[in-house]
């Protein structure tokens, strides 16, 4: 008994050591810290595209879910810079980064590295973003110019003078296009003035087009066939305010159309895309998908302008430079101009869901030159 007994206690001697010896600790391992080294650009022109650099070492060699370069505006919506990287390896000899591009509307950003690991999102060091055009350029596209046509809707419309509301040679049947994938039926009764704003209005018609499909009426205003036939040429600056509309289906647009060569959409919008303006160049091709939530949207009211200089077209959103082409629409573009109140057909956007009217406005179109 006595002897089991001191078995027994050396036993538990023993494993009480053991114990010890586990509780002891290892040596302690420090965390692996990120650092951005630096960050470009800090400036930047409104409407040009830009790229994003971020270089960055670790402590030791580390892999992060995510890396990429954040933007906000003064307040606090989201600018990022595109195409962030995933699963990418840091290590203490340094990692850089290059975004996709992007273009900002003028103004003051503040701009930071991030990367996001297990434990969550991290930034890094803040820089500021600041977007102005370069000293010396107009902030004005209208500066030096003479107004030279104005539309401002506090009139009935001028038909026959000014503007035709029945047929335009950029359709196929003169008063509707089925094969653009437009409904359109033009009806000069489709376009009302009231308190200095043109409505364009759209509602199922008894026509039926080419395709089998049911039209809808709608309305459009062309300086073609006129008998001022006012034309935009190079070096002419167009600005109107028109608001976005909500209806599915709705396909405002204000462009240039002559013999099939000479079309420039100062935009173009669709609801389904409820915060984009199309802005494309036909005649020497280029087109950028505008987006911005805090400017465009259904309801809003947007002020656009387009600046057709020879070697590039520039265009504004509320007074800011939002994108330039580079290139232009020659020495010897001239144009009518086409403001309308189009609906889709279904092939590239949803055509309207049901019967009830969709609706557009403008509240003036002005030409400087």
């Amino acid at each position: 008994m006595h002897t089991l007994g001191r078995i027994r206690a050396v036993a538990t001697a023993a494993t009480a050591a053991l114990m010890i010896v586990l509780a002891i600790p290892g040596p302690a391992h420090a965390a692996t810290t990120i650092t951005q080294d630096s960050l470009t650009p800090t400036s930047a022109s409104p409407g040009i595209s830009t790229k994003a650099t971020l270089k960055v070492h670790s402590t030791g060699c580390t892999t992060v879910q995510q890396l990429g370069v954040a933007v906000r505006d003064l307040a606090g919506r989201n600018f990022d810079f595109p195409d962030s990287l995933s699963n990418v390896t840091i290590c203490p000899s340094g990692f850089t980064y290059t975004s996709g591009a992007r273009s900002f509307l003028a103004g003051t950003y503040t701009e930071f590295g991030y990367y996001l690991d297990s434990t969550g999102y991290h930034n890094l060091t803040q820089e500021t973003l600041t977007v102005a055009p370069p000293s010396g350029t107009p902030s004005n596209p209208a500066q030096g110019k003479t107004l030279t046509f104005d539309e401002e809707f506090d009139q009935p419309i001028a038909y026959g003078t000014r503007w035709i509301g029945t047929t335009t040679s950029a359709y196929q049947y003169g008063n509707h296009n089925p094969n653009d994938d437009k409904l359109d039926w033009l009806q000069q009764s489709a376009v009302t003035v009231a308190n200095g704003v043109a409505t364009f209005t759209a509602q199922p018609s008894f026509h039926i087009l080419e395709n089998g499909k049911r039209a809808w009426n709608t309305g459009l205003l062309t300086t073609e066939g006129s008998s001022q036939g006012f034309q935009v040429r190079t070096n002419d600056y167009i600005e109107t305010r028109v608001q976005m509309p909500s209806g599915i289906g709705a396909w405002p647009a204000l462009w240039s159309w002559r013999n099939g060569d000479t079309e420039i959409d100062k935009y173009e919008y669709h609801p389904d895309n409820p915060n984009l303006l199309e802005l494309t160049n036909h005649i020497n091709p280029s087109q950028d998908y505008y987006t911005n939530a805090g400017a465009v949207a259904p309801g809003t009211w947007v002020v656009i302008g387009v600046l057709y200089g020879a070697n590039s077209v520039d265009w504004y959103v509320n007074g800011a430079k939002v994108f330039s082409d580079n290139t232009g629409v020659g020495t010897s573009f001239s144009a009518y101009l086409v403001l309308n109140l189009s609906v889709d057909a279904g092939e590239y956007h949803p055509a309207p869901p049901n019967n009830t009217p969709i609706t557009s406005a403008a509240d003036y179109v002005r030409v400087y030159r």
